[in-house]
């Protein structure tokens, strides 16, 4: 398993190819096919700035590619439900929070 830098937020291209072990254009590539994945750019430069919540998302696709040997497409498939399930699991987190309110109020 590939280490991220601690205390690093920021990595250019170079750094999050090196981190994720495939060559910056694969990144380039994967950018365009996966909408999850929005690099932000600098003002100045141009340059990609990739956070630790890109390069977290660009190793799952590694996995999801690599490993299980899945196609573009049924990955960004198994993103899009993995993002759903995510924002599920929020609703029902907060449905939990304002209920135990309510029973507080009621006890």
């Amino acid at each position: 398993m590939p280490i991220i830098p601690e205390g690093k937020r920021f990595f250019r291209i170079g750094e999050a190819s090196r981190i994720i072990g495939v060559e910056p254009y694969v990144l380039r590539y994967w950018e365009k096919e996966f909408p999850q994945l929005r690099p932000k750019r600098r003002a100045d430069s141009k340059h990609r700035t990739y956070e630790r919540k890109d390069i977290e998302l660009l190793l799952h696709i590694k996995k999801l590619l690599y490993e299980e040997k899945m196609t573009i497409q049924g990955a960004r498939k198994r993103l899009r439900e993995r993002e759903k399930n995510r924002k599920r699991r929020e609703i029902i987190r907060e449905v939990k929070e304002e209920l135990n309110k309510i029973l507080e109020l009621l006890s």
